[in-house]
């Protein structure tokens, strides 16, 4: 594939608003709460109390694992570097922490890293195949504390796997701006709360991460699209992260017919929380579909072929249409529709320029 460097930006078409859009039933739009996920600042929310998210009871600054490394990056791309070099669980989410709330506070520019070819990883939990890893009962442990082991091994995946998007595609940091990497470190301070949130849970159950056997499965997808940042948004948040609002739904039933209401109101929150992942996902896999000169739609399904990425469902539908995601992108039932210009994505980006245009004189 042609480097992204190399193509130059299309004009976006004048006139779009989402009147037009929604009357004329075209693709679903993005999440219309994408701008206030922008601009939040970063949540101290990471533990878990009895009425939901709240603050550590210490001071995570002052925690033995808090990342204090956050400090000696100069850029957001050496704090990214450190995290994914960084192999105690904890003491990644802290720093991811650490890190992103520095960038937040601004002063420092993306700069530029070498992300590693593998997250540094802890002696546990053990890494076998898909097919190795055995069931809670074959292990004699409680189908919660399996569930979100699982989740927590998931989660842990997701903060390396936004750090290495900020890392790897630092070098487009002219073509794609600065929001780029914003959103991608926000994406992982999101992950390393949630991974909080579960480890929290996990222990109050008498477990901790990396008692349980994993597999390496969302990192070998992410090895797939390191050279193509099309590739990344549509690999990673587009099907992997948007699996996780297919099963949210699923595992909080789970959870509460094994009568645990404390694990799936977290796991309840981490779904809707990803709902942000999801659609900060497409808006920039539109906007370098848009600089690359390619119909979205049709990419989307040629990188997934092009990278051999399964599509599974059930799909959750509403959620993914709150995302925005087209179902005729991940619905093999439904016929494709085929384009001959770039209309719809210019349509769709003009659209989402306008919301934010419209929510920030609404905020500012």
């Amino acid at each position: 594939m042609v480097p992204l460097r190399r193509l130059p930006a299309l004009p976006l078409t004048r006139g779009s608003t989402r009147r037009r859009l929604l009357a004329t039933g075209a693709s679903p739009l993005p999440w219309p709460g994408l701008h206030t996920w922008r601009r939040a600042p970063p949540s101290d929310l990471r533990s878990w109390g009895p009425s939901g998210p709240c603050a550590p009871n210490t001071d995570e600054a002052g925690a033995p694992e808090a990342g204090a490394g956050a400090g000696h990056g100069s850029s957001l791309s050496e704090m990214g570097a450190l995290v994914l070099s960084t192999a105690a669980p904890l003491g990644k989410a802290h720093l991811t922490h650490a890190s992103f709330s520095r960038w937040a506070a601004g002063g420092l520019p993306v700069g530029l890293a070498r992300a590693p070819d593998h997250p540094a990883r802890p002696e546990k939990p053990l890494a076998v195949t898909q097919k190795e890893v055995p069931t809670h009962k074959a292990m004699g442990v409680p189908l919660n504390a399996y569930m979100l082991h699982n989740l927590a091994h998931v989660e842990l995946n997701a903060i390396d796997l936004a750090w290495d998007t900020v890392v790897r595609f630092s070098p487009l940091r002219d073509t794609l701006g600065d929001g780029f990497f914003a959103d991608f470190a926000r994406v992982a301070d999101d992950e390393s709360r949630h991974f909080r949130w579960y480890s929290q849970r996990l222990a109050e159950l008498g477990f901790r991460y990396g008692d349980m056997p994993v597999h390496n499965l969302l990192w070998r997808e992410c090895a797939k699209s390191s050279s193509d940042v099309s590739a990344r948004m549509a690999v990673i948040p587009l099907v992997q992260e948007a699996r996780g609002l297919d099963a949210g739904p699923r595992l909080v039933q789970k959870l509460i017919g094994f009568a645990d209401h404390r694990s799936a109101d977290i796991v309840a929150k981490v779904a809707e929380e990803e709902l942000a992942h999801v659609s900060v996902g497409l808006y920039w896999f539109l906007k370098v579909c848009e600089m690359m000169g390619r119909v979205p739609g049709a990419a989307f399904r040629d990188l997934i072929k092009e990278h051999d990425v399964v599509m599974r469902g059930p799909f959750n539908y509403q959620s993914r249409d709150e995302a925005g995601i087209p179902r005729e992108w991940y619905d093999e039932t439904l016929k494709p529709e085929v384009a001959s210009n770039l209309s719809e994505v210019h349509d769709r980006l003009a659209c989402v320029v306008e919301m934010e245009k419209e929510n920030a004189s609404l905020n500012g």
